[in-house]
């Protein structure tokens, strides 16, 4: 079979797997939930089967571990977060309010500069717009809930999540051994140092930066708590847990409390405090965490994470969220590979040319090169 023929067919191949991946979006996410589950927990089972344990026995264990844990946060946080949530809900009316009447004076001050209707007509906008924000919130949170998990009933999500996870975990090294083993052979190796280099990317990135928002958002919300913000435990574990997108998590949770200490204090030193938890923050994920835990060379810039989260969502839900950094990292795997092929290629070095003879005295080719006289007995005669 030829080169083309080869390209053709998985061409083919990857256009039908994505038409099923968009035609079958509204019922997936448990399915890729339960994946990301099993492959997050697989290193762990491996060390439990490696220590003598069965396999069956290793995905039961590490499995009822996870979810007591998640059960258990779930338990504690939901009561608190709930709680605040409806008392951020209630107090934003108050807060545009408050901002309203704050930048009253800076209105009146330049009064003289703008004119009266113009002052009045940003004061009403100011007012207005407040009223839209919070609508535009609840929209968005709404279209979230519609086009995440209202489709998929949440039971269903919360039921076959975990069965999904359990027999991908138990059957995972069996499954990777059962597709190595139907790679075409000729390019076998090559496929496998793909995967591997995606694999190391997927790890570092995927474990290493759900430790880094679990991180964060912890010290957020201990932090603004400590300094008596109001809804300082939701705001900080939601700048912890929107981290995965770089920079968003810090900059919303960074605006969104100094918003709300500018209205509760009258203090700079307490604005400065709420300031610096995430100047801290940010210093601390930069210097330590996202280098120890995460790496500094997974090959997923911030600005093509970003990119890959945006166009997933937009084009499959939560579900196209669920897998964008999945599909960037194979993506920016295949593009480093075939810009490495692309590089060695005649299409970059061009066509191979034979090196031109070294003039020798007099401008004569030297002994030894084309037109030269056949080498240094030759020269001799």
């Amino acid at each position: 079979m030829s080169a083309a023929a080869h390209i053709r067919f998985w061409l083919i191949a990857i256009i039908l797997f994505g038409l099923a991946v968009w035609l079958l979006r509204g019922v997936l996410m448990p399915f890729f939930a339960g994946m990301v589950i099993a492959y997050m927990l697989d290193p762990v089972a491996d060390r439990f089967e490696a220590a003598g344990a069965p396999r069956w026995l290793a995905t039961t264990l590490v499995l009822l571990s996870f979810l007591l844990v998640i059960v258990a946060v779930l338990v504690v946080l939901v009561p608190v977060i709930s709680s605040q949530v409806g008392g951020l809900l209630a107090a934003l009316p108050d807060y545009a309010e408050t901002l309203n009447e704050a930048l009253l004076p800076l209105f009146e001050r330049f009064g003289g500069f703008l004119g009266v209707e113009t002052v009045d007509d940003l004061r009403g906008a100011l007012s207005r717009y407040a009223g839209d924000a919070v609508a535009w919130l609840a929209q968005i949170l709404g279209g979230i809930w519609r086009g995440g998990l209202a489709i998929i009933d949440i039971l269903s999500l919360l039921v076959i999540t975990p069965v999904v996870a359990f027999y991908l975990l138990r059957d995972w090294d069996r499954m990777v051994a059962t597709i190595d083993s139907y790679l075409p052979r000729t390019y076998a190796g090559t496929i496998r140092m793909l995967a591997n280099d995606v694999n190391r990317t997927l790890a570092s990135f995927m474990r290493g930066q759900a430790l880094v928002c679990l991180i964060l958002g912890t010290c957020y919300a201990i932090g603004l708590s400590i300094v008596g913000l109001n809804f300082g435990i939701l705001v900080g574990l939601g700048a912890g847990l929107i981290s995965f997108i770089p920079y968003v998590g810090s900059i919303v949770g960074f605006v969104t409390s100094m918003g709300i200490a500018l209205i509760q204090f009258d203090s700079w030193v307490m604005w400065a405090a709420v300031g610096g938890i995430f100047v801290g923050g940010q210093a601390i994920e930069g210097n330590f965490l996202t280098p120890k835990l995460v790496g500094g060379s997974v090959g997923l810039h911030p600005v093509w994470v970003l990119f890959a989260l945006l166009a997933g969502g937009s084009l499959f839900g939560f579900t196209g969220v669920l897998i964008a950094v999945p599909v960037a990292a194979v993506v920016g795997v295949l593009v480093r590979f075939f810009l490495h092929q692309y590089r060695e290629s005649p299409y970059y070095l061009g066509p191979e040319t034979e090196a031109e003879p070294e003039p020798g005295p007099g401008g004569a080719p030297t002994a030894g090169t084309p037109g030269g006289g056949g080498g240094p007995q030759a020269a001799d005669g």
